[in-house]
């Protein structure tokens, strides 16, 4: 049944010699477990300081990826070289603060703003406790400062919406918010990077305090103020003085890309892609978060996978289409590098056939314990009913692997579709598939390293990812778009 099942898929992997995809055995042998340590185990060092994107050791990661490129002698895409360089930017707000009793609370220290605004000179409001909110349309809030004791995005939208200018949160627990306070500082003293210099229009100056903060900024105590929950008016508006003062931090960053010209299909480009950077150091520099999955493992995937496709073209087996080996940065910050990529293509995006992108391939999930031989597959119907039949049709002829496919389900609360690079491919309209191993206990966390990483399986994946990719490169036809992918494209998260 598998043999005839093989035939069948055959007949519809369209306009394809069998005796080419042979030959492909040959070079898809030449990813071993052997090789993948041996790259994985620099990629993943402690030399490289987690590959924080924008840090030294992502700078560190990118001259490997360039010397590696390089030797085996592919194209430099990037007006000659192997980087797609461009800059982010991200506000730092460390110098916000908020008076009390003339003295300075400094953010990140004594409390977290999570706001977005931008202020010339330090601004003088009149600010009152509203409780809960519950009584919001009976006071007068225009242009002053709000002390409430819960937030939600209802509350917060008819506070603003009521024309407060300012809003301060009181913790429900100040020994737990102080507890986890190094860790909001670390997360959320600066924006997430952005392409634009300039803030958004949205604009706003929410205060995340303790309720001793804001007892002291109301001149009263915590207890008055629980006392006061059913009638805030009770507690008399006070003048609070804060600076919500923005750095402006450059960052420059690049994508690594390596090119290799196919034959008579080479105006037509095959993308396979990972992310090389990860989540660096915790905030003291520490404890490094290694990524050796995540994704060291995709990236050193691609690497043997371009060390394959070469070995064939200096055999007189080029593809006939090209293909962009694509390592992009900023995945971790919000899919960014990708996103750069497909919106400033280095070759037509029109003219992108797919996008075959692998992020985590390296361990085996709780769900698969006693199914190792697994990989989840995501996204391979979306767009063409053709590759999803490519890609079973080179796993069953060549690498036999459970192909997982549980989070193609719309209903999947993960939303792993939306959650690697392959999405950017997808939003401008090119099928795409994703291989993930799934998440494990290590996901984001410095025992994500090499010794947990199994080899063997993660060459086999790689194999099935070249053997797909070779189908795709050397078929007649390219991947038809037939179906329309209609899930919401709102959500990097």
């Amino acid at each position: 049944m598998r043999k005839i099942k093989a035939s069948f898929l055959g007949l519809l992997v369209l306009g394809f010699a069998a005796t080419a995809q042979d030959a492909s055995i040959k070079y898809a042998k030449t990813i071993t477990p052997e090789d993948m340590r041996k790259k994985l185990t620099v990629l993943a060092s402690d030399d490289f300081g987690g590959r924080e994107t924008g840090t030294e050791g992502q700078k560190k990661a990118s001259q490997y990826l360039e010397d590696f490129y390089k030797d085996l002698g592919l194209q430099g895409p990037a007006d000659g070289t192997y980087r797609q360089k461009f800059n982010m930017y991200q506000s730092d707000w460390s110098d916000v603060y908020v008076k009390v009793k003339g003295k300075k609370k400094m953010n990140g220290v004594d409390f977290i703003f999570s706001g977005s605004a931008n202020m010339d000179k330090e601004m003088k409001l009149s600010t009152m406790f509203i409780g809960n909110g519950d009584g919001l349309a009976d006071m007068d809030v225009k242009d002053k400062g709000v002390v409430m004791t819960t937030i939600s995005r209802e509350l917060l939208t008819k506070v603003n919406e009521a024309g407060a200018k300012a809003v301060f949160v009181m913790s429900s627990n100040d020994e737990q918010f102080m507890q986890t306070m190094p860790r909001q500082a670390r997360f959320r003293l600066k924006s997430r990077l952005r392409f634009n210099k300039e803030l958004g229009a949205n604009q706003s100056i929410i205060f995340n305090i303790t309720k001793a903060m804001g007892a002291q900024l109301l001149n009263t105590t915590a207890e008055k103020l629980d006392a006061a929950a059913d009638n805030p008016a009770s507690i008399k508006a006070r003048t609070v003085r804060f600076m919500v003062k923005q750095k402006l931090v450059e960052l420059s960053t690049e994508n690594m890309v390596a090119f290799l010209e196919g034959t008579d299909l080479k105006d037509e480009v095959l993308v396979i892609s990972s992310h090389y950077d990860h989540i660096g150091q915790n905030e003291d520099g520490t404890v490094i978060n290694n990524g050796a999955d995540d994704d060291g493992s995709g990236t050193t995937g691609v690497m043997e996978i371009a060390e394959a496709f070469v070995q064939a073209a200096s055999e007189g087996n080029r593809p006939r289409r090209s293909i962009l080996f694509l390592n992009v940065t900023g995945e971790e910050k919000g899919l960014l590098g990708s996103a750069y990529y497909a919106d400033n293509p280095l070759f037509p995006i029109e003219n992108t056939v797919n996008n075959l992108n692998i992020d985590m391939i390296g361990r085996v999930d709780p769900d698969h314990e006693s199914d190792r031989e697994y990989v989840y597959v995501i996204g391979s119907e979306k767009l063409s009913s053709h590759l999803k039949i490519i890609s079973e049709y080179a796993n069953i002829s060549y690498t036999g692997l459970n192909l997982d496919y549980r989070y193609d389900d719309p209903n999947d609360r993960n939303r792993f579709y939306y959650r690697s690079d392959h999405y950017n491919f997808a939003k401008k309209g090119i099928p795409i598939i994703f291989y993930f191993n799934g998440v494990h206990a290590d996901y984001h966390r410095p025992t994500d390293t090499v010794d947990k990483i199994e080899f063997d399986v993660m060459a086999k994946r790689a194999q099935l990812v070249f053997h797909t990719a070779w189908i795709l490169a050397n078929r007649n036809d390219r991947t038809p778009v037939d179906r329309t992918d209609d899930m919401d494209y709102g959500s990097r998260d």
